[in-house]
């Protein structure tokens, strides 16, 4: 069974990522349309604000966080980001994550686009550390740097049809704090003029989906014997990473983009057919 399982997968080679699109609006249906009500109790696997209208499940860093001003260790919601990024690392970013897929269709927009530095991803780190532990376990879950008072997902997903519904109905419409206004204009308008800001610079979910790459059951397998340096896979990752280096670098939302390599140097793998190249 492990024999066919390895084979299986050897064949999910170049191609696979023009089916991404079809499965992130799959994936919506999970999110976007509660079947039976809302399962607020229980942690999704990305990030998606529960405050928005049709949300099914909690947004696991919005739980951290909360359990943190708590003062309570948030067994489940760590728990099952164990899970699902010791399976999968970083691919529910870039196949599964609702917020990850809107700054996707942004993206397809033809404008110039910039390709952040490598250090850049370390801000992720930050933000994690910060915003969703730290503040909320030394200043409680008002504080204005609490990561859910600035999130961005939170006001385009919960705040905005809050507002919408408001003013259909008449009464007084309830703005966001100013700061985080600034905020979703600046990362709005930032998805313009760069591959998923979001993602690449301040989501902590992907932080910690990014450091399960190397040791997830699936991951991102790089042949040397077949590369020829042409380095297009340099050229085909949006987010910077340079696959034939470090296949499995923690910035990987693992598009599947680079797996088009012309000489096939590139390919999805798991622990069922063989380890992983040095490179990884």
């Amino acid at each position: 069974m492990v024999a066919m399982a390895g084979k299986g997968v050897g064949k999910l080679k170049s191609g696979l990522a023009k089916y991404r699109a079809r499965v992130q609006t799959a994936f919506l249906f999970v999110w976007l349309l509660p079947l039976g009500g809302a399962l607020h109790n229980i942690c999704g696997p990305v990030f998606h604000c529960y405050a928005c209208p049709l949300a099914t499940f909690a947004c696991p860093i919005g739980v951290i966080a909360n359990f943190s001003a708590l003062h309570v260790f948030p067994f489940f919601a760590l728990g099952m980001l164990a899970v699902v990024g010791g399976l999968f690392g970083a691919f529910v970013c870039g196949w599964a994550c609702p917020f990850g897929f809107f700054q996707d269709v942004l993206g397809r927009i033809p404008t110039p686009r910039v390709k952040l530095p490598a250090w850049t991803g370390a801000s992720r780190y930050v933000v994690l550390a910060a915003f969703v532990i730290i503040v909320p376990f030394l200043f409680g879950e008002n504080h204005p740097l609490h990561i859910c008072m600035l999130c961005p997902a939170g006001a385009l997903e919960g705040a905005a049809p809050q507002m919408a519904r408001q003013a259909a109905a008449g009464e007084a419409v309830s703005w966001p704090n100013m700061g985080k206004i600034a905020i979703v204009v600046a990362i709005v308008t930032a998805m313009f003029f760069t591959y998923r800001p979001w993602c690449t610079l301040f989501c902590p979910l992907g932080a910690i989906f990014g450091l399960f790459n190397r040791i997830s059951v699936f991951f991102l397998r790089f042949k040397p014997g077949e590369c020829i340096s042409c380095d297009a896979c340099h050229s085909m990752c949006k987010v910077g990473v340079k696959p034939d280096r470090r296949a499995n670098d923690p910035r990987c939302i693992r598009c599947l983009d680079c797996t088009d390599c012309p000489t096939k140097a590139l390919e999805v793998g798991s622990v069922f057919g063989g380890g992983k190249s040095a490179a990884d």
